[in-house]
């Protein structure tokens, strides 16, 4: 039968009026269920973007295996306890009971199910037990987000082991990719261009694509930066801005401080997306919800903490250890409650349509676990809806946020995955419980960090407001409506950023008038005209410290200049500069090196 054919023959099947109670196929859903029957394959994978429907693809691909007795029974196997509940209960809607309470202990199921749901882990601690009941019964195996197959070798080697002899497998997942060389089991491997071997999909669904269909919605970053100062076991302090050049290790510090719950950056951060959640409820989005993905159990209790005092509600809190974990992700996802704090619980999989405000407050930083946590909040349930991810300005989640709509596989082989940027030891760092200090981390203390709006990142392009780090600003960006199609909320910030710029060329004659009309050098009495005050007569004189944070200040608004106007990167701009000029990052830069790369960048 011909894929033409076959495709009359699924519209019939969705017409037929014995199937009105199941929920109808998006097009993606279709043509992948087309492709699917037309080929009749052992093996299949299906990648799809979070939020497109994964599962209501895989359940009706079993519905049609039963129906026509290709299959007797199905086992879907899930990374988490929680999802295994979760396609459980979506089974039971589309009439194929499954048993989610399924134990290898007792290794037996009630003959009312026509199958069970396992999770990786549970596949892995006993395969031999899982191929046996595979051998048993004509059995369609469904491999949910299938790149946990390979977290470790003995699971991949599990997963190989027991279902080897399933008479059909349906590999599914939103994030193909992995940053390590571990195969993952029944997926087709192929050589690229470099030679490297690279997971191929037997159908893909993509981002942009999704987001063209109206099935997710437009994500908007606001990435947020500032000063972070810590000092070291010996006693010595240091001070970066995030989103800067600088070291591995000053980054991680940076970034580590910004996070900090005792500092000032995060409730500034928290106290926007509050702001952001209670403008998307007034403005289309009533029962609007907002997650906080933290580091670590500790962070995200204290987090919850300064939530309650900003928002006068006590958020729900999501640990691992937690045994009600998933009947609070259950209970949240049906509520009206405003927040919810997690540590990973709620990084993959989970089904929570009303999530549209983030804050990416973990320093886990691969693609994989990057991608996992935005998935959260692009599901769409009406035209119009956006969503709104508060993040630290740190350039490889930069990075990762212009690069959303990109797909990615995985690819066998370590100088590809080099080149395009990953590291092994960052997956090691994603996935490791952060409540205590790694072995090899240096001890060092937290002294506080500063929070200010840095960029906008939408569709690829980044929508500078580093020249106006103001409330006003602030307020202008977060205060987008609630209901936006793609090409308005793309409009919308291009429309702003025009005024950015006309506002900031206006500002450039006006110092450029001061400066000719500024007296020589000696003939006045205080601080200079770029700096903040001209009346010595009047004013002041200022302080170093008022000094320098006009000049960091100045700095910052030439640098957003420049980016607007070159559309290159805020750190490549600032290490441009210190390649050029000299001299430290901006945050420990003396008064005489801000002002050289201040007067260097208007130069250029």
């Amino acid at each position: 039968m011909s894929e033409a054919q076959v495709d009359q023959s699924v519209r019939s099947v969705l017409s037929d009026p014995s199937k009105a109670n199941e929920k109808p196929l998006r097009d993606w859903q279709r043509r992948a269920l087309t492709r699917y029957l037309a080929s009749k394959p052992r093996d299949f994978m299906a990648v799809a973007t979070p939020g497109a429907g994964k599962t209501t693809f895989g359940l009706r691909v079993a519905a049609e295996l039963l129906a026509d007795r290709t299959v007797e029974a199905v086992t879907v196997v899930t990374p988490t306890e929680h999802l295994k509940h979760q396609w459980a209960l979506a089974a039971g809607g589309a009439g194929i009971p499954l048993d989610s309470e399924f134990s290898n202990s007792d290794g037996t199921t009630s003959r009312d199910y026509r199958g069970v749901v396992l999770t990786y882990a549970q596949v892995a601690t006993h395969p031999n037990l899982h191929r046996v009941r595979t051998e048993r019964r004509k059995t369609l195996v469904i491999l949910d987000e299938v790149h946990h197959a390979g977290d470790a070798k003995s699971w991949g080697d599990a997963v190989r082991e027991a279902f080897t002899p399933a008479q059909r497998r349906l590999s599914l997942t939103g994030t193909p990719f992995r940053s390590d060389d571990n195969p993952i089991p029944f997926i087709t491997y192929e050589p690229d261009s470099d030679g490297a071997q690279r997971s191929k999909a037997d159908h893909l669904y993509g981002y942009s694509d999704a987001l063209r269909d109206g099935v997710v919605r437009p994500v908007i970053f606001l990435a947020y930066s500032g000063e972070a100062r810590w000092r070291t076991s010996a006693g010595d302090e240091f001070t970066a801005r995030l989103g800067e050049p600088m070291t591995a290790e000053q980054t991680a510090r940076a970034w580590r401080t910004a996070l900090d719950p005792g500092g000032e950056w995060i409730p500034s951060v928290l106290q926007a997306a509050d702001t952001r959640l209670t403008q998307l409820r007034r403005d289309g989005m009533p029962d609007a919800g907002g997650l906080v993905i933290a580091s670590d159990q500790k962070s995200a209790r204290a987090y919850a903490k300064t939530l309650r005092r900003i928002s006068g509600v006590e958020p729900v809190v999501v640990v691992s250890d937690d045994p009600q974990a998933s009947e609070r992700i259950a209970e949240f996802a049906e509520s009206d409650d405003r927040w919810m704090v997690a540590v990973r619980m709620v990084s993959e999989g989970v089904d929570v349509p009303r999530l549209a405000v983030g804050v990416y407050a973990t320093s886990a930083s691969t693609p994989l676990f990057f991608a996992q946590v935005i998935g959260r909040f692009v599901r769409a349930r009406r035209s119009g809806e956006t969503a709104s991810i508060f993040l630290p300005s740190v350039p490889v989640l930069l990075e990762l946020a212009s690069q959303l709509e990109a797909d990615r596989d995985h690819v066998l082989g370590k100088p590809q995955r080099e080149k395009e940027g990953w590291n092994d030891q960052e997956l090691v760092e994603a996935n490791r419980q952060r409540d205590e200090p790694g072995e090899n981390e240096q001890p060092y203390t937290a002294l506080g960090a500063e929070a200010e709006l840095d960029q906008v990142i939408y569709d690829g392009s980044s929508f500078g407001t580093a020249a106006f780090a103001t409330t006003e600003e602030e307020q202008d960006y977060i205060g987008l409506p609630g209901l936006l199609e793609p090409d308005q909320v793309r409009a919308l910030l291009q429309q702003r950023q025009k005024e950015q710029l006309r506002e900031v060329d206006k500002r450039e004659r006006q110092h450029k008038a001061e400066q000719s009309a500024a007296p020589a050098p000696g003939a006045g009495s205080g601080a200079t005209a770029g700096a903040g005050g001209t009346d010595g007569a009047n004013q002041r004189p200022q302080s170093i410290q008022e000094r320098l944070k006009a000049l960091r200040k100045e700095l910052n608004k030439v640098v957003s200049l420049h980016h607007q106007r070159t559309g290159k990167p805020y750190g490549a701009i600032h290490k441009e500069l210190r390649r050029v000029c000299g001299g430290p990052p901006t945050a420990s830069a003396t008064i005489e090196q801000l002002e050289e790369r201040i007067a260097t960048l208007r130069s250029w």
